[in-house]
């Protein structure tokens, strides 16, 4: 085995091309493997989903991003339109019923179909007890964490029935797994997503369609800063994750190579919080 490493890495050091042509040639191989794939994204114009709609893109599928402020949308279409990658976009509240629906009716009008869904949009409105969250606290959290992705796919399915396969992706939380004090709602959510994905992968199977969880650990954007200050240890890598490596993962789980792939709620985690 170690044999076999010191030859790799050899042929590493000895390799004549350019770090930067090595990169760019690997972008091009990607850039037919999602061809013609359709993927509707939510909460993607910052962080996690929008690293994840770039990828999908770089991957040659025609992505329908969104969020609750148009002006986000705007700027995360122009930039992403500016690389050269195939991208819409429209405000999605997706709490609420009438902007799922124009999600739905944008994906339509301009791609005609469905493959992936790729639901990232959460919220956290309160840092506090959990027995003391009001009841309009627990149906914010609940309504946009979990109701809204089974809504919005419930509406998407009989497109994504049409083309024959589809993705699903639902974005959880290690807080599912190792919760946070204080975030006792927000960490509740996440573990229901965990559930709803089992649940949508033994529905969906006979459809075509697989469903599966990404499970990030502390990832650096603007939404987890509370916690990367607060609560968390280094455990065991060195750093803290950055939203393209999950990207990655989403974009193998929407491949072809994921056929066999349902049901997994699967980690992507470096860090763990102090408890």
């Amino acid at each position: 085995m170690f044999r076999a490493a010191s030859w790799a890495f050899r042929g590493l050091r000895r390799s004549s091309v350019p770090l930067s042509a090595r990169m760019s040639s690997n972008r091009a191989d990607r850039s037919c493997a999602l061809a013609e794939k359709v993927a509707v994204i939510t909460g993607s114009t910052k962080g996690i989903g929008f690293a994840i709609a770039r990828r999908l893109a770089e991957d040659g599928a025609h992505v329908v991003i969104s969020s609750r402020k148009q002006q986000n949308v705007d700027r995360a279409v122009a930039e992403l339109q500016g690389e050269g990658l195939s991208v819409t976009g429209t405000v999605c509240h997706v709490g609420k019923a009438e902007d799922r629906e124009r999600l739905v009716a944008t994906a339509l009008e301009h791609c005609g179909g469905v493959d992936f869904l790729v639901c990232v949009a959460g919220v956290n409105p309160l840092v506090g007890s959990t027995l003391g969250a009001s009841e309009q606290v627990w149906d914010k959290i609940l309504d946009v964490n979990v109701k809204s992705p089974a809504l919005l796919l419930s509406q998407l399915l009989p497109h994504m029935e049409n083309r024959g396969t589809g993705a699903v992706v639902l974005v959880s939380s290690m807080v599912a797994y190792v919760p946070i004090p204080k975030l006792g709602v927000y960490n509740t959510s996440k573990t229901a997503l965990l559930g709803l994905c089992k649940s949508l992968a033994v529905e969906l199977a006979p459809k075509g369609i697989r469903v599966n969880c990404l499970v990030p650990g502390i990832i650096k954007t603007e939404f987890s800063q509370v916690v990367r200050i607060s609560f968390c240890s280094p455990t065991p890598a060195p750093r803290f994750g950055e939203p393209e490596e999950c990207a990655g993962i989403v974009c193998f789980l929407c491949s072809p190579d994921a056929s066999y792939i349902t049901g997994k709620n699967i980690v992507v985690a470096g860090y763990s919080p102090k408890l």
